[in-house]
C-alpha cells in the first residue's frame, strides 16, 4: 500500500466535516480585509471596504491601502494559494503524505537558481526571475527523481523523502557559501531568502501572472486524474489515464506553481505540506475537491500568518517564512499524531 494510504487509513471511515463553498469564500474575505485592516495604524473594516469601493486621493488612509496593504495581500492570497496546490498535486501523485515543494527540494531549486542569477549576472530585471525559478526548480525535481530511481527500490515514498532532503542541504550549503562570499548579494536578498512578504513589487506579480494562471488552470484540469492516479499506477492505467502525459501536466503545474512564489517572496515552507492534509480533514481524498479547496484554504492561512508576523513583534516585523515554519511545524505534527 502507498505512503500516503498508510498514513491516511486512520482518517478513513471518518465522518467528514462539510465545508461549504460559502463558508470559505466568506473566511477568505474575511481574512483579506482584516490583513489590509491590520497593521503599524489600523484601519476600521468599514474604511477598508469603502477605501476598495470608492477611492479617495484625498484620504491618507485610501492611499496606503492602495499602494501598500492591498499588493501585499493579494501576493499572500496567490502564493498561499499556490504553494498548497503544488502540495496537493504533488502528494497525489507520488502518493507520499510527506511531499511538498520545500521538502522535495523545489523551493531550494528555485532559489538557488535565484541567487546564482542575481548574484553572477547582476540581473534585477523581474522580468526573468520567475523563467530561472523555473529552472531551478525543475532541475532540484529532476535531481530528486534521478537520486530516487537509481536507488535500492526505487522511487518509493521514503528514497523521494531522503533524496529531497539530500538535495535541499546540498543547494542550501551553496546559497549559504554565495552570501558569504558576495555581501551586495547577501544585502539584497537576505530577508528575501527568509520568505518575507515585505515591499513585494506588483511588477514581479505580473511577470508571474501567465505562469499562475497555467499552473492552476492545469491542476483543476488534472485534479480528476490525479484521484484515480493516487489509488496506483497499474488501476490509474487500467482506467485509462494515460500516466506519462499525467506526469508531465503535474510536474508543469508544480514547476510552474512553485516557481512563482518563489519569485514572488522567496522560499517558505511548510505552507504546501500542511493545508493539503487540513483539507482532506474537511473534503476526503477527492482531489476534484483537495485541490480547490486548497487554494482557499491556503490563501487564508497565508493571510493570517502573515498578519502575525506584523504584529506578534511590533514595531518589528518577522519574515512570514519564518512564521509559516513556526506556525506549520507544530500544526503538522498535531495532525500526524491526532487527526491522520
Amino acid at each position: 500500500m502507498s505512503g500516503e494510504a498508510d498514513v491516511m487509513s486512520p482518517a478513513v471511515g471518518r465522518k467528514l466535516i462539510p465545508l461549504p463553498w460559502l463558508w470559505c469564500i466568506f473566511a477568505l474575505l474575511l481574512a483579506f480585509a482584516l490583513h489590509i485592516a491590520v497593521g503599524a495604524k489600523s484601519i476600521p473594516l468599514g474604511e477598508v471596504f469603502n477605501a476598495l469601493l470608492d477611492f479617495d486621493e484625498k484620504k491618507f488612509d485610501h492611499i496606503v491601502i492602495w499602494q501598500l496593504r492591498l499588493p501585499r495581500a493579494v501576493i499572500a492570497l496567490v502564493v498561499g494559494a499556490s504553494l498548497s496546490v503544488a502540495g496537493a498535486l504533488m502528494q497525489g501523485v507520488t502518493r507520499n503524505p510527506l511531499a511538498e515543494p520545500s521538502i522535495l527540494g523545489l523551493l531550494h531549486g528555485a532559489s538557488f537558481s535565484v541567487v546564482v542569477l542575481v548574484s553572477f549576472f547582476g540581473v534585477q530585471d523581474a522580468g526573468w526571475l520567475p523563467l530561472f525559478a523555473a529552472i531551478g526548480a525543475l532541475g532540484a525535481a529532476l535531481l530528486v527523481w534521478g537520486i530516487a530511481v537509481s536507488a535500492p527500490g526505487g522511487a518509493t515514498p521514503l528514497t523521494l523523502i531522503l533524496s529531497g532532503a539530500a538535495v535541499t542541504s546540498f543547494l542550501a550549503s551553496f546559497i549559504a557559501v554565495i552570501k558569504l562570499i558576495d555581501q551586495d548579494t547577501f544585502e539584497n536578498l537576505r530577508v528575501w531568502l527568509t520568505g518575507s512578504l515585505a515591499g513585494r513589487d506588483l511588477n514581479v506579480l505580473w511577470w508571474c501572472s501567465p505562469w499562475l494562471i497555467a499552473g492552476m488552470a492545469v491542476a483543476l484540469l488534472v485534479a480528476r486524474q490525479v484521484t484515480t492516479f493516487a489509488m496506483g499506477e497499474e488501476t490509474a492505467t487500467g482506467l485509462g489515464v494515460k500516466v506519462g502525459r499525467l506526469k508531465v501536466m503535474v510536474l508543469f503545474a508544480v514547476i510552474a506553481l512553485t516557481a512563482s512564489s518563489v519569485a514572488l517572496v522567496g522560499p517558505m515552507g511548510f505552507v504546501g505540506l500542511v493545508i493539503p492534509h487540513v483539507v482532506r480533514l474537511f473534503v476526503g481524498h477527492d482531489y476534484r475537491r483537495i485541490v480547490p479547496y486548497s487554494m482557499i484554504v491556503g490563501g487564508i492561512y497565508l493571510l493570517l500568518v502573515d498578519i502575525v508576523a506584523r504584529v506578534a513583534l511590533s514595531p518589528v516585523e518577522i519574515s512570514t517564512g519564518i512564521v509559516t515554519s513556526i506556525v506549520g511545524a507544530p500544526l503538522f505534527v498535531w495532525l500526524v499524531r491526532v487527526k491522520l
